[in-house]
């Protein structure tokens, strides 16, 4: 709270023990080796929103030259089947070995005087036994800068062996994610108007975007198509009448995180459950380009207007 208040206040670094360690500590010109940097996944919020965190995390530690050291996502069923700490020096072990914690302020990547603050305060812990602690939702916009180091932890994780699909490898399997609302282990969350209406895209949004897919690709195989939403089947009636549609209620969120990872062609929402998976697909993505993170210049990456509009023959280009 007091974070949230003081945050575009000039007060706002002085609440942070780093900081003060940084004015009252003497110039070092020796880079830093042996500090860690780490971020929290909000335990609050869905998996999207945690993988945003961690992501954040992973990539500041490249930036600033740090070692990352690895926090757990809130649940160890995530935990376990993301697998991305199976190969991570563990924040828990560090502190168990002597290192202290030091958490850093939030600071925007796209602010030269805030990076040149963030940057000072490492450079006065070098040589210190340290763990770097990113404030509470760090932000990151272009998350994709980790994308292959997310995608191959995933691929490598041990939990792979355990991950079973519905989906006919003789077919091109389509999954469609239409964002209704957040269901966190089991529980719906309320959300705000305003929140609501900045992630909300129409049935007509994604009909559009299916209708020209299928109008325009051009695969040997039987296409599949497979709907994932916290809303019913029957608010998503229209959608009947392409065929082999099959509505995934009976997923729950690690089979559904999963198979949007191993669709042949992902179509995205608003949203972080699928924007994540979406980092870690080898196959087509066809993402609303009005969103709040970032896409790669990929052909594989398509990007649609709010009507449902994208380029066809970037399609066509692909396959």
């Amino acid at each position: 709270m007091i974070v949230e208040h003081t945050r575009n206040k000039s007060i706002y670094p002085y609440l942070y023990r780093s900081f003060w360690h940084y004015r009252f500590s003497k110039r070092k010109e020796n880079t830093n080796t042996t500090c860690y940097f780490a971020a929290r996944p909000n335990p609050g919020a869905g998996i999207g929103h945690q993988l945003a965190n961690w992501i954040a995390g992973y990539w500041f530690a490249k930036q600033f030259g740090l070692m990352f050291a690895h926090l757990p996502f809130s649940t160890r069923k995530w935990e376990d089947f993301l697998g991305f700490g199976e190969k991570e020096m563990k924040v828990s072990e560090l502190v168990k070995s002597g290192y202290k914690v030091r958490r850093l302020p939030l600071f925007d990547e796209y602010n030269i005087q805030n990076i040149r603050l963030i940057k000072s305060i490492i450079q006065s812990y070098s040589g210190k036994k340290v763990v770097l602690l990113a404030e509470g939702d760090q932000g990151y916009k272009n998350q994709f800068g980790v994308m292959d180091d997310i995608k191959t932890k995933f691929n490598q994780s041990m939990a792979r062996q355990n991950d079973r699909l519905v989906y006919d490898p003789s077919h091109f399997n389509i999954a469609v994610h239409v964002r209704r609302t957040v269901v966190i282990e089991g529980k719906t969350i309320i959300e705000d108007g305003a929140n609501r209406a900045m992630r909300w895209l129409s049935n007509d949004y994604y009909e559009n975007v299916l209708r020209r897919t299928l109008e325009h690709i051009i695969v040997a195989k039987p296409i599949s198509i497979y709907l994932f939403s916290t809303g019913t089947q029957e608010e998503f009636a229209e959608f009947s009448k392409y065929g082999n549609v099959r509505f995934c209620s009976d997923m729950d969120e690690y089979a559904s995180f999963l198979h949007l990872i191993r669709a042949d062609l992902l179509i995205t929402s608003k949203s972080s459950f699928s924007y994540k998976p979406a980092l870690m697909n080898d196959g087509i993505k066809i993402s609303p380009r009005n969103f709040w993170h970032g896409y790669p210049a990929d052909p594989k990456w398509i990007l649609a207007e709010n009507d449902g509009m994208f380029d066809v023959n970037a399609l066509k280009d692909i396959l």
